[in-house]
C-alpha cells in the first residue's frame, strides 16, 4: 500500500474523471490525501473523503497564491499544457475553516505557507509576503485548536527560468539559492515563534539537505514528489535524510515523475517516487513503501 500524502484530485484537471482516477488508485493500493488550496477545493476534498469509506482523506487550507487577486499562467518545460490560474484574493474566514477542520476525514491543515515565486510585475511583494505570513500564523492557530498536523507549502524561486532549472536538476545561480533561502528562512522563523502542536510536513521540498535537516530537527517530515526524478539535484538530499523523515507524494495533476513527465499526474504514480528514493538510497522499493507508509499513518493518524 502506498499513501500519496499530497494529491489534488479535487482540482478541475480531474473534473471529468475524478471518481475513475480515485477508484483506479485505490484498486492499485495507492491511497491519498486530497489537499485544498482555497475554500472551494478544500470543501471538495472533504466531499471526496466522505464519499469513500477507506483510503481517501482530506486536508484543508489556502495556498498562499490564493490570498491575492490575480491571473497567472503556469507552465514548466515538458510539463502540462499552459494553464491560467485565476485567484480571487480569498479572505481567510477562521470559522468556516474551523467547521471543515473538525470533520474526522480531515487529517491535516493545508496546504498553507509561503510562495515568493508567483509574484507579478507591479506587485507589492513585501505587502504580499506580510499577508502570507499573517495567514500562515492564523492557520497554525487553527491547526493547534483542532490538534491536527499542518501541511506546508514553501516556494522561494522567483523566476520561471530559475524554477525550470531547479526542476531539471540544473545548477542554479546564487540569486536562486538566495530566493529559496529567503522563503525557507522566513518559514523556519515563523515555526520557531509559533509552535505547532502536531507538527506536520514541508511538502514538495526543493531546498538543500542542510535546510531539510533544520525542519527535521524541529520534528517535521519532508515531502518528496516527482521533482526528484527530473535530475540529480536532489540525490544528495535523499542520501542525507533518513527514510523515517520522508513522506511520498505526487502533487497531482502537476509534476508527473519520469518517465511520465509531461502527462497529467495521478496518485497511482506515487510508486515512481518511491522507486527513485529506493534507487538513490540503494534499498528495496518495498522498504521505502513500508517506512513512508508508516510515517504517513503516524503523522496523520490514519
Amino acid at each position: 500500500m502506498y499513501i500519496d500524502t499530497h494529491a489534488h484530485v479535487n482540482f478541475s484537471a480531474f473534473k471529468d474523471d475524478a471518481d475513475d482516477v480515485i477508484k483506479k488508485s485505490l484498486a492499485s493500493g495507492a491511497f491519498m490525501i486530497n489537499v485544498g488550496s482555497q475554500y472551494s477545493t478544500s470543501k471538495r476534498a472533504v466531499e471526496f473523503a466522505e464519499k469513500y469509506e477507506k483510503g481517501v482523506w482530506a486536508a484543508i487550507g489556502i495556498h498562499p497564491v490564493h490570498l491575492q487577486k490575480a491571473s497567472m499562467k503556469y507552465k514548466d518545460d515538458d510539463e502540462l499544457e499552459e494553464v491560467e490560474i485565476k485567484t480571487d484574493g480569498e479572505i481567510f474566514d477562521y470559522e468556516k475553516y474551523l467547521e471543515l477542520a473538525k470533520n474526522p476525514k480531515v487529517v491535516a491543515i493545508g496546504e498553507v505557507g509561503l510562495d515568493y515565486h508567483h509574484f507579478s510585475e507591479g506587485d507589492n511583494e513585501e505587502e504580499l509576503k506580510k499577508k502570507q505570513k499573517e495567514v500562515l500564523i492564523k492557520f497554525i492557530k487553527l491547526s493547534n485548536e483542532v490538534e491536527k498536523p499542518i501541511m506546508i507549502h514553501c516556494w522561494g524561486v522567483k523566476s520561471r527560468q530559475e524554477r525550470n532549472h531547479a526542476l531539471k536538476g540544473v545548477k542554479v545561480s546564487k540569486e536562486l539559492d538566495h530566493a529559496r533561502t529567503d522563503a525557507y528562512d522566513d518559514l523556519l522563523e515563523i515555526l520557531k515563534n509559533n509552535p505547532v502542536k502536531k507538527l506536520g510536513v514541508v511538502h514538495s521540498f526543493i531546498g538543500s539537505w542542510k535546510t531539510a535537516h533544520k525542519f527535521i530537527e524541529m520534528g517535521y517530515k519532508i515531502g518528496l514528489n516527482g521533482i526528484i526524478t527530473f535530475g540529480i539535484s536532489y540525490d544528495r538530499l535523499i542520501k542525507e535524510i533518513d527514510l523515517q523523515d520522508i513522506l511520498v507524494e505526487t502533487d497531482c495533476p502537476y509534476l508527473a515523475p519520469v518517465p511520465k513527465k509531461g502527462e497529467r499526474n495521478e496518485p497511482i504514480l506515487v510508486e515512481l517516487v518511491a522507486q527513485k528514493i529506493a534507487e538513490i538510497k540503494q534499498i528495496s522499493a518495498e522498504k521505502v513503501v513500508e517506512v513512508t507508509t508508516q510515517n504517513a499513518k503516524k503523522l496523520f493518524n490514519l
